[in-house]
């Protein structure tokens, strides 16, 4: 197998036998097994094995090639996986289809089904009832009730400060907490996310309530496809509107306060640094779930993924320690290693052509040029957001024109770095 940064190519005749191989399986071959009702440290003897036979296995799965630099040795998380974020290949992983509680990681699912809904000048005044149901100790932003919030203040408090109260505002926007959790589960099925199950959309720990590192990958993926998604998760401060206020002679004002990405890679703190090339994503913390992180970072023109689960060693930010030690290790490793699975494409991909619209800035579509594959298009304003194309995923067979081509499965993630929010 030709390494990860050479084109991958396969012949028509290999493709057309990989698909028909697929749609002889049935769903349950490549489904997850069922959730188990309490927590385990040790992982299932059968794991899903949607993106490579290897990514069901139990333990660390890497293949090293001459040259290529050793793993880690003081990895201590559950589940974690390195993958490139363009072309899709696993450089490693370890149990990464093992269904853990996932804490607010889930929030990147919440955003990537959300986020198109409202343009982000949307206004909502919350009500009572927004807030209602949410868990003891639940982490929050500020968001108060009888106040206008723009959707733009909304994202931001569910990126930046993890509020588990501006997901709930959200969800009431989008028809409830049950049709929010409804959306969610289908949009995670859709992306074949099928380690998946969502009970609560803000991520907090519920009987159930499952994703995997590799899930969480696929949805950091495809959340990164929108350039709204990109800018949430790498604004590293902003302005919340805290409370209307009247004074003694009836003026009405209303300030606002700082806030910052708990996101440590991104942001800093007194035993982590801000990694090189950092661009997001997401982390969280719960009873069940420890502590887990989804980051991308981008070094040298190449973008990585990567997710850590419930790190068993109990040191503070020890869950940014493993992924800034795995991030090293997979810039150092990239295109030294054989690729042992591969982060899937959307189920829609199958018979979506290359210049297929796709969506792009939350609120409106990115459209690509004529005879240009979205994957490759700008979004308006020069921003350089590309927007997911339905067939540009897993060198999916596509007939066009009478004739057969593969679709190049780069997703194209532009300017993650340059243009990211610095204090």
């Amino acid at each position: 197998m030709p390494a990860p940064k050479k084109a991958l190519r396969r012949s028509l005749t290999v493709t057309s036998a990989a698909l028909t191989a697929l749609a002889t399986l049935s769903p349950a071959a490549l489904a997850a097994p069922s959730p188990s009702s309490s927590p385990s440290a040790t992982p299932p003897a059968s794991m899903s094995a949607v993106g490579g036979a290897r990514l069901g296995k139990a333990g660390t799965q890497v293949d090293l090639a001459g040259g290529a630099p050793v793993l880690p040795k003081d990895l201590t998380a559950r589940s974690w996986i390195v993958a490139d974020a363009e072309s899709g290949d696993v450089l490693a992983a370890h149990n990464a289809h093992w269904r853990l509680a996932p804490a607010s990681t889930l929030k990147m699912l919440f955003a990537d089904t959300l986020l198109p809904k409202w343009p982000k000048t949307e206004k909502h005044k919350v009500e009572v009832s927004d807030l209602a149901g949410m868990g003891a100790g639940s982490s929050l932003v500020g968001v108060k009730e009888e106040e206008t919030y723009t959707v733009h203040d909304l994202w931001l408090g569910v990126f930046l400060r993890s509020g588990n109260d501006a997901v709930h505002v959200l969800s009431a926007m989008n028809d409830g907490v049950d049709r929010t959790v409804q959306d969610m589960n289908e949009h995670a099925e859709e992306l074949q996310a099928l380690d998946t199950k969502v009970v609560s959309p803000d991520g907090y720990d519920m009987p159930g309530q499952v994703s995997s590192a590799y899930d969480l990958t696929l949805f950091a993926r495809s959340g990164l496809q929108k350039k709204d998604f990109r800018e949430y998760a790498s604004t590293v401060s902003a302005k919340f509107p805290g409370e209307t206020k009247k004074d003694k002679k009836g003026k009405i004002s209303r300030g606002s306060f700082e806030i910052q990405n708990t996101n440590r890679l991104l942001s800093g703190d007194s035993d982590v640094e801000v990694y090189p090339g950092i661009a997001g994503v997401k982390n969280g913390n719960t009873t069940n779930a420890g502590s887990t992180f989804t980051g991308v970072a981008e070094q040298g023109g190449k973008v990585l993924l990567v997710t850590v689960m419930h790190p068993e060693k109990d040191e503070h930010n020890e869950v940014y320690k493993e992924t800034a030690r795995l991030f090293d290790w997979g810039f150092k490793a990239a295109g030294k290693v054989q690729p042992v699975g591969e982060l899937v494409g959307p189920k829609s991909a199958a018979g979506a052509s290359p210049s297929a619209q796709a969506s792009g800035e939350a609120g409106g579509a990115g459209k690509g040029a004529a005879g240009e594959p979205v994957a490759g298009a700008r979004a308006a304003g020069g921003s350089g957001g590309a927007g997911v194309a339905a067939g540009i995923a897993g060198g999916v067979l596509v007939l066009l024109a009478g004739g057969a081509f593969l679709v190049n499965r780069k997703w194209p993630l532009p300017d993650l770095v340059r243009r990211r929010t610095r204090p």
